[in-house]
């Protein structure tokens, strides 16, 4: 057998290979999607668990003395606004944006700009890359699992206090929760306007983007305000904030172009397609 023939042979195996987990992928994610659809309220339910157990021990033994009622409310609250805040963000988009609705955008006339095509909202949906599924389904579970990824890193850098801590204490133990509590908010929004294929998607998840990195700016503002503040406490809410600022840096760099280039996004979200 000779060299052209060989690597021929070569190629097409590893193209039939390729077209193989490619097809797998697009049903495992449309099982995916299809899984959301349907069971999110045992994902919300298992949430409710999930924070109640995590944050049990940081209201049973807080970093600053409980002496009345006043005081457990003071602890618990934040925590409180942080399971339901992801909740009424679910809840809320959920019930402006019904399932399969057919969107419009601009009306339904077709026109041609620059390098795209519109499609009738109809038409649309009906080619084969319409849906959140593909690439856009790992998306949707990165904004998914950002709500408990925040709320353990909370949980995990910052004590529980009252208003018997100082003032930076407090300080830091509102504004953060009130931070987690904001973007659980604003990703679920997200996450519900992608899986329900809603054209503002992309525009609402630049906005979260956005106010996710403008917060670690008010929080260390906040926070340095603050009298008395330890130095060592500074520096570790500046590392904390630093690293959510380069967390959202590397979302955006990742997930941008996806979200302006594929031939997904542009058909799902803003019903038009590239002219060849």
């Amino acid at each position: 057998m000779t060299i052209p023939v060989v690597f021929s042979a070569l190629g097409l195996r590893m193209q039939r290979i390729a077209i193989k987990y490619i097809e797998s992928f697009e049903y495992k994610t449309q099982a995916l999607v299809r899984f959301f659809h349907a069971r999110m309220d045992g994902l919300i339910l298992g949430w409710i668990g999930l924070m109640l157990l995590a944050s049990l021990p940081r209201i049973l033994f807080p970093a600053t003395p409980v002496h009345g009622m006043q005081d457990l409310v003071e602890v618990m609250l934040p925590y409180g606004c942080i399971a339901i805040a992801p909740i009424l963000g679910y809840r809320l988009a959920a019930a402006g944006f019904p399932h399969a609705p057919l969107l419009q955008r601009g009306g339904s006339r077709r026109f041609n700009s620059g390098k795209w095509r519109q499609l009738d909202p109809h038409d649309a949906r009906m080619q084969a890359d319409f849906g959140p599924t593909g690439f856009m389904a790992s998306l949707m579970v990165g904004m998914l699992l950002n709500v408990p990824f925040r709320a353990m890193e909370f949980l995990l850098a910052v004590p529980a206090m009252n208003s018997n801590a100082p003032t930076w204490g407090t300080t830091i133990f509102h504004i953060m929760a009130a931070d987690v509590c904001l973007m659980s908010f604003l990703y679920m929004v997200c996450f519900v306007l992608a899986l329900r294929t809603i054209p503002l998607f992309p525009r609402m998840l630049a906005i979260a983007w956005g106010v996710d990195i403008a917060m670690q700016f008010v929080i260390a503002n906040a926070v340095a305000a603050s009298p008395d503040l330890p130095g060592d406490v500074a520096m570790a809410v500046n590392d904390l904030l630093h690293g959510n600022v380069r967390k959202v840096l590397i979302s955006i760099t990742v997930w941008l172009p996806y979200l302006l280039l594929s031939r997904r996004v542009n058909l799902t979200y803003r019903q038009r397609v590239a002219i060849a």
